[in-house]
């Protein structure tokens, strides 16, 4: 597939804001920690010292690692829960949820490109294309979902007026077993969810060449002029053109 794009007619659009690259970035480390500290939480490897005790309990430094990286996890999120209603029109939450006929067309032409690859050019816009939207949607309750199991089984040993918050979850799920398991799976959604993100970020790289990459650092994207200000069904037009 080739595809010129005239460098005369590049228009520079800001899309992604300072707070939500911010929020990002904290959150795509937060998870790598939390995925860590949470598997060894749930496998403690059996390690033998000879050290004295206080030197030797690096347990104790993971599970507090761990409760340290949740709490700015959840005011990260928090934070990006409200920018949705005060970002740009990138960051809204309308965009997040398919509810016009354009936008479950889009999801079609983006999955017979990105999936099926069955045509070969890819979907023009600037923000998140609907599949992306969508699957973010998914993603933020499963965030939702992890937060409140999360600090659900935390709080029976703390006293933190937080975590206490969330108390009520683990009776309502039926104890803390099945509070643990939701837990231990959403974290491996998060593990396939980041593999499948990266390699889409660096493939919508290549094939639209906007410098989706790059937009997440600096906020900025690179569009053919006519592009920037299409509508969703002037996308999919585009999208179904030979």
């Amino acid at each position: 597939m080739e595809r010129t794009i005239s460098k005369q007619r590049l228009k520079e659009v800001y899309v992604w804001e300072l707070p939500v690259r911010f929020y990002h970035w904290i959150n795509a480390l937060c998870i790598v920690v939390l995925a860590i500290t949470g598997y060894i939480i749930g496998r403690p490897p059996a390690f033998q010292s000879a050290t004295e005790a206080s030197y030797g309990y690096w347990f104790g430094t993971v599970r507090f690692i761990h409760f340290v990286t949740a709490f700015v996890f959840f005011f990260n999120f928090v934070m990006r829960i409200y920018w949705g209603f005060v970002g740009n029109k990138y960051a809204r939450w309308y965009n997040f949820i398919p509810l016009k006929k354009w936008q479950w067309k889009e999801i079609i032409c983006v999955i017979k490109v990105d999936i099926l690859q069955i045509k070969d050019r890819p979907v023009l816009g600037v923000g998140h294309n609907s599949l992306a939207s969508l699957t973010y949607f998914f993603t933020f309750l499963a965030f939702v979902l992890q937060c409140f199991t999360g600090f659900g089984i935390y709080a029976a040993m703390s006293e933190s007026w937080l975590p206490n918050l969330f108390s009520w979850i683990v009776p309502l799920l039926g104890g803390d077993f099945m509070a643990r398991q939701i837990h231990h799976i959403l974290m491996w959604f998060f593990i396939l969810f980041g593999i499948v993100h990266v390699y889409l970020v660096f493939y919508h790289d290549y094939i639209e060449r906007t410098g989706v990459t790059s937009s997440m650092i600096g906020g900025w994207k690179f569009v053919e002029g006519d592009d920037a200000d299409m509508d969703g069904n002037e996308r999919i037009r585009s999208c179904n053109q030979k």
